[in-house]
C-alpha cells in the first residue's frame, strides 16, 4: 500500500480506496463473507457508493483483522461491563501515531505549540481506550511539564487554567465533565478570566450523565461558561484511526484520506444528496490492517465540503462516540 498520508486529490483518493477495498476484500475473512453475502464482485466496483460498507457492529462480535497480521494490541469501546463491546485490534501502532498528528496538524497546529489538558474520567477509568492512546500521544510530542489528566478535581483545573491563561492550552474533555466543571465553577462562584488562547475540543458523550441536549446547545453553553469561542469538537470513534474535527458550528472536516458518505436509512445502498440527512458512512483509510469502510449508527448531512453530526439512528446502542442525540 503506497503513504495514504500523502493523498492530495480526490482521483488520488479513489484509487487508493479501491485497491485498499480489493486488497481487504483478499486479507481480511470477515469482510470477504460480508462482500460474497451481498453478492457483490468486487472486479466490478469502480466507484465509492459501490464499495459494501460493513456494519459497525461487527466489531462487536468479530476480530476484524488482516489474516497476514497479529497482534494483542486493541482498541475497545466504552460502555458499561454488561454490554459487549466492541474491540478494533491495531496492528501498526505507527499508524494511528501519523494519524493523529497530521490530522491534528492540519486542523489545528502542531502540538509542539500547545500544553495539552485532559478531563476525560469516563474514559480515564477504563483500559484499551483510543481516545486515551490519542491524548497521551498529544501530550508526549507536546512535551510540556504541565500537561496532564483530571478526573473530579474541578478546584485543581480551575486554577491551573488560570495560571495558564497566557499560555496556548488545549482542553480535551468529554461533554458531560465539561459541564461538570462548569457547573463547579458557577456554584463555587468562580470566574474563569482567560485569554483567546484557551481551546476547548469537547469529544462527544453525555451516556445519561445529564439532561440530552443538541450539539448547538452544547456548543453555546461551553462557549458562554469558558468565555472564548474556540470550542471545537473532535469526531471519531474506536473503530477508526482517524478523526474529523469541527472548527464551530458543529460542521466537522476530514483528513486527505477520510471520507463521508450518507447514506439512506432505508435503504442502505442508496445514497443521499448534499443537505439531506441520513446515516453516516465513513472511509477511514488509515484502518489499513482491520477494514476502511464502516456503516456506522449516526446520523449527519453532508455541508459543502464539510459534514454535521445530529444524532442516532432510533434503538441504536448509546455509543462514547463525538454526538448528542439532537
Amino acid at each position: 500500500m503506497e503513504n495514504i498520508f500523502d493523498i492530495k486529490t480526490e482521483h488520488d483518493f479513489l484509487a487508493a480506496s479501491l485497491r485498499t477495498f480489493r486488497c481487504q476484500y483478499d486479507n481480511i475473512e470477515v469482510y470477504r463473507k460480508f462482500v460474497d453475502y451481498l453478492k457483490i464482485n468486487p472486479e466490478e466496483v469502480r466507484s465509492l457508493d459501490k464499495i459494501p460498507f460493513l456494519p459497525i457492529e461487527m466489531f462487536k462480535n468479530h476480530q476484524i483483522l488482516d489474516k497476514n497480521v497479529s497482534t494483542d494490541l486493541f482498541f475497545q469501546s466504552s460502555g458499561t461491563t454488561q454490554m459487549n463491546l466492541s474491540k478494533h485490534f491495531i496492528a501498526d501502532e505507527n499508524i494511528y501515531k501519523e494519524s493523529i498528528y497530521k490530522s491534528f496538524e492540519q486542523f489545528i497546529g502542531k502540538p509542539e505549540d500547545f500544553i495539552f489538558l485532559g478531563l476525560l474520567p469516563s474514559y480515564l477509568e477504563k483500559q484499551n481506550s483510543s481516545l486515551i492512546y490519542m491524548v497521551d500521544f498529544l501530550m508526549k510530542k507536546s512535551g510540556k511539564p504541565e500537561n496532564g489528566y483530571f478526573l473530579y478535581n474541578h478546584e485543581d483545573l480551575f486554577k491551573l487554567l488560570n495560571d495558564l491563561k497566557d499560555k496556548k492550552v488545549i482542553l480535551f474533555g468529554v461533554s458531560f465533565a465539561l459541564l461538570d466543571f462548569l457547573d463547579f465553577c458557577n456554584s463555587n462562584s468562580q470566574t474563569l478570566r482567560f485569554s483567546n488562547t484557551l481551546t476547548v475540543i469537547e469529544t462527544g458523550g453525555m451516556k445519561g450523565r445529564k439532561e440530552e441536549m443538541t450539539k448547538d446547545e452544547l456548543l453555546v453553553i461551553l462557549q458562554e461558561g469558558f468565555k472564548t469561542d474556540k470550542i471545537y469538537s473532535e469526531y471519531s470513534m474506536t473503530e477508526l484511526l482517524s478523526q474529523a474535527y469541527s472548527l464551530g458550528q458543529n460542521e466537522y472536516q476530514c483528513p486527505n484520506w477520510m471520507r463521508i458518505l450518507i447514506r439512506n436509512v432505508e435503504d442502505p445502498f442508496s445514497y443521499e444528496k448534499d443537505g439531506k440527512t441520513g446515516a453516516i458512512n465513513i472511509i477511514d483509510l488509515a484502518n489499513i490492517h482491520s477494514c476502511s469502510f464502516i456503516a456506522t449508527q449516526d446520523l449527519g448531512k453532508i455541508a459543502g465540503d464539510k459534514f454535521q453530526v445530529l444524532g442516532r439512528i432510533d434503538h441504536s446502542d448509546i455509543r462514547g462516540c463525538s454526538l448528542l442525540v439532537s
